[in-house]
């Protein structure tokens, strides 16, 4: 069975639930343009609870959030801002910890129906330049659509670093697992095995969806005798409609505990996931008990 490397929580809800100025459609965008110290109190907590890596907090970073206006004037600014504040706090923490650099959805989470490849590689290489020489990963989070592998894949090419590429399924538990598009994720795997990827992820997502993407993972794995790091960060999200308009409203949040998503998350590394943190909702808590979990089973 693989080794485990923790990844963080969501960046967002945490710096909501510290008291981080936050509000839509700047997201968590806010604090890193109001209160730069509550974004490296947010990556602090994930540290302390044990995470081995931790993500950019530049999600929000994009004209969806920003505006176009704030994004032409300050969106490379921010984004390298909110590189370096993480890099900052992983070079004092008492154990080693990655810097991975974020790609998000161009257009604004589960929205596979705004994407224009044009524009998206336009922001996304923006994103690029302005995290690159601050990060040791890559990690294109919340893809929902194959159009999007095609342009984010292209952006990261430029980079030697570890590049992992993650999906948001459909939150619908009585299909075949599909993106947000829907799309298979058996489509995904070989998408991404086209590309230099090091890794394919599943995030955004609700946790018991994820069980079946993975299966679909290895199952293009073992038909084509090719290998991916497997990486999971899921949400604690009530399951989102495919009519869920992102900026509109503040996605409902279930109490999903700790030892709850403990317990998916150990089905996940069964099935070979070797990097599991949390997207929306979920704290330094759950990531506490994966890290007592993985200190445990190494």
């Amino acid at each position: 069975m693989t080794g485990i490397t923790i990844l963080d929580g969501g960046m967002g809800r945490e710096l909501k639930r510290i008291g981080a100025p936050f509000s839509q459609p700047l997201w968590s965008a806010q604090a890193l343009i109001e209160s730069p110290n509550h974004v490296k109190l947010a990556h602090q907590g994930f540290i302390d609870a044990g995470a081995q890596m931790i993500t950019v907090n530049s999600y929000a970073c994009v004209p969806f959030h920003l505006g176009e206006a704030l994004f032409a004037e300050q969106g490379a600014q921010l984004a390298e801002k909110a590189a370096c504040l993480a890099q900052e706090v992983a070079c004092h923490a008492d154990h080693h910890v990655l810097v991975a650099g974020s790609i998000p959805p161009a257009f604004g989470s589960y929205r596979p129906d705004l994407f224009n490849a044009e524009r998206a590689r336009e922001i996304s290489q923006t994103l690029f330049d302005a995290q690159d020489k601050h990060v040791d990963v890559w990690l294109a989070e919340t893809i929902a659509s194959l159009a999007e592998v095609e342009v984010i894949a292209e952006v990261l090419a430029q980079t030697d670093k570890p590049t992992y590429l993650s999906f948001t399924l459909s939150d619908d538990t009585d299909q075949t697992s599909r993106l947000r598009s829907g799309e298979l994720v058996t489509e995904a795997v070989e998408a991404v095995l086209r590309t230099h990827a090091t890794g394919i992820f599943f995030n955004c997502s609700v946790p018991e969806v994820i069980e079946q993407a993975i299966a679909d993972v290895n199952q293009v794995l073992e038909r084509t005798g090719k290998t991916l790091t497997i990486g999971v960060f899921a949400n604690s999200f009530t399951p989102i409609q495919a009519t869920h308009q992102a900026n509109s409203t503040l996605q409902t949040v279930r109490d999903v505990s700790p030892q709850e998503y403990l317990t998916f998350a150990k089905r996940w590394h069964q099935l070979g996931a070797s990097i599991i943190g949390g997207c929306c909702g979920i704290e330094p808590r759950h990531i506490q008990a994966l890290s007592q979990w993985r200190d445990n089973v190494e």
